[in-house]
């Protein structure tokens, strides 16, 4: 937004404000009991009477001090309006009391820079002088505020009736739901499409909403009309609310520390083990910080107790950004369970947290989001979160999730468009897995489109060397320093890096006809630059990929060749790469061969 600090409700509220300045103005020019602007006889001038206003006589800087009042009247409003702005963009409250304080200031500073000069500039300074002018003010005041309301409430009348004339046959969206209404080209909607995809073939999310049943149930939503539906603040509460509070700006910009990306690691590193007592490697850091470069899904994988799901809590804690723990639950099907679903008897949508969430990081997008789902193969993650493993493989500008289809003549929440939610580049999605006989395995489709660590073992404790204050770190910062990394040549892989990674691949395809597309090569190429950009080695990177891509993927396999071809497949390893280059792969085809 060009003008982030000022709403059209603001702009509304300083027109109408800047209309009564003048209002002001010309009462004062007709009670004036010189009559030097305006005659005698005018009609203000007998309401004066009427009312016993006391005739004051009004020399040059009289009118000065009322001019002077009127345009400090307006500015004071544009300047609260703005303080209010400034706070909500900022993400403070509004009405806190420091905030209060600086209305007041305001509003002093405005009394003295009106009052106060017209007064300084009265001839002859006197106490009689100066009462007059305070009574000849303060009765302009009162009456142009009369006036001011009738004048109000008389264009209003007009207007309302106008519009509604002009408007007399088309549907009026404020109508009793008890009584039918009629529409001239259609008297009803069946909205049991309002689930369907095929409104917009670009937009995923063609899984009809339960009705009675809530989640799960496999009803499809039952038949309604159109015209049923209240006003968005009733269907749409929560997402209402989030419009009002940002007056449908969003936050451009929040302040942001300049650390480079190994400089992030160190410190996150240190303050884990110095404040939360968790200990990782640091190669583990800078996976979990990399990762994010090339995927907006992550998947958090191993024992309990090993601190995955911490890592992601205490990442945004660090940062100073926004995380939100989804527990997901057995029961989940479909998309209804992490995005709500619309209840048709109370007419209203059940706005799920997460939803609520998402709709908020589009009011911030340069403020992380990170949103967590807890022991996520509890249920199949292929069912639940389908829709966002497909649209985060599209262009940014199309990560888009249809929630309803909305009826004719409905106005949605300000970043609602349509019934579809747009998942904003802020928003990381991380899942924490466990493997055990509680949880559903995760597919290779899954794992493809995830960058997942492992968490196998406990890290030992060490002796923390360094500054481990958190840190404030916005999204347009880190975007910045992943494109950066990408860019540097020095981080990249070079032709020789491709060859001997690809002799790798190529023995495994021939040997165990497992390979990759390519998805996971352009993983490949957005992570290891900023791996190596957050400290580590581009060998470190490449084998982290490969076990995790490549190597794992041979996991079931129970064949008599298997156990011999990854006895050559170790013996290329060390002789592509040297021995304990490719540790993890290495460890990962020690743990194949001992099942066998």
């Amino acid at each position: 937004m060009s003008k982030p600090y000022y709403t059209r409700k603001n702009l509304i509220t300083i027109a109408l404000t800047m209309a009564y300045s003048f209002i002001f103005i010309f009462v004062g020019l007709c009670l004036d009991a010189n009559y030097t602007i305006v005659k005698k006889s005018n009609p203000i001038a007998a309401i004066g009477e009427m009312l016993n206003f006391k005739p004051i006589e009004v020399s040059v800087t009289g009118f000065v001090c009322l001019i002077l009042v009127a345009i400090y009247i307006s500015v004071f409003v544009a300047l609260v309006l703005y303080e209010k702005r400034y706070a909500t963009v900022n993400n403070k409250k509004p009405y806190s009391p420091k905030m209060i304080v600086t209305y007041g200031l305001s509003f002093l500073t405005c009394l003295v820079l009106s009052l106060g000069v017209g007064i300084l500039i009265q001839k002859p300074l006197d106490g009689e002088n100066i009462g007059n002018l305070m009574l000849f003010i303060w009765q302009s005041l009162q009456l142009s505020l009369c006036i001011y309301i009738v004048l109000f409430a008389l264009v209003g009348c007009i207007l309302m009736f106008v519009v509604n004339f002009i408007l007399v046959d088309k549907p009026f969206r404020a109508y009793d739901k008890n009584e039918p209404v009629t529409f001239e080209e259609e008297a009803s909607i069946d909205v049991t499409s309002n689930f369907d995809a095929s409104v917009n073939p670009n937009v995923t999310g063609g899984v009809a909403i339960e009705g009675v049943g809530g989640f799960g149930g496999g009803e499809q939503s039952v038949v309604r009309k159109a015209e049923e539906l209240d006003d968005r603040e009733k269907v749409f509460p929560a997402l209402s609310m989030i419009d009002d509070e940002y007056d449908g700006y969003a936050v451009e910009k929040i302040d942001t520390d300049t650390y480079n990306l190994e400089e992030i690691c160190v410190r996150f590193r240190n303050y884990l083990a110095k404040e939360e007592k968790l200990y990782f490697d640091i190669d583990t850091i800078r996976f979990f910080v990399s990762g994010f470069a090339a995927s907006h899904f992550m998947i958090l994988e191993g024992l309990s107790g090993t601190g995955k799901s911490s890592l992601p809590r205490y990442f945004a804690k660090f940062i100073n950004a926004e995380v939100l723990f989804i527990p997901v639950q057995a029961t989940w099907r479909d998309k209804s369970n992490l995005i709500g679903y619309f209840n048709d008897f109370a007419k209203t949508y059940s706005e799920s947290e997460f939803l609520i969430s998402l709709y908020k990081a589009n009011y911030n997008p340069d403020k992380l989001h990170f949103f967590v789902l807890d022991e996520m193969n509890i249920s199949r993650v292929e069912y639940y979160f389908a829709d966002f493993l497909s649209v985060l493989e599209y262009p940014e500008n199309e990560w888009q999730i249809k929630i309803m289809q909305l009826p004719y003549n409905f106005i949605p929440p300000a970043k609602l468009e349509e019934g579809i939610i747009q998942i904003p580049t802020n928003s990381y999605f991380l899942g924490t897995a466990n493997k055990d006989d509680s949880t559903f395995t995760i597919t290779d489709k899954v794992y493809d489109r995830a960058i997942t660590i492992d968490f196998e073992e406990r890290n030992v404790p060490f002796t923390v060397k360094g500054d481990v204050e958190t840190i404030n770190i916005s999204q347009s910062h880190l975007e910045g320093l992943f494109n950066e990394a990408k860019q540097n040549q020095t981080n990249q892989l070079s032709k020789s890096d491709y060859d001997k990674f690809q002799t790798i691949t190529d023995f495994i395809y021939e040997k165990f006809d497992i390979t990759f597309g390519n998805r996971i090569l352009n993983q490949i190429t957005e992570l290891v630059p900023v791996f190596v950009a957050c400290g580590g080695k581009k060998e470190d990177a490449l084998d982290f990929l490969l076990s995790r891509k490549v190597i794992s993927k041979i996991e079931g396999r129970f064949e008599e060749y298997v156990k011999g071809a990854l006895k050559e497949l170790l013996v290329l390893i060390t002789k592509t790469y040297g021995a304990s280059v490719l540790t993890r792969s290495e460890k990962t085809i020690h743990s194949l061969m001992r099942r066998l």
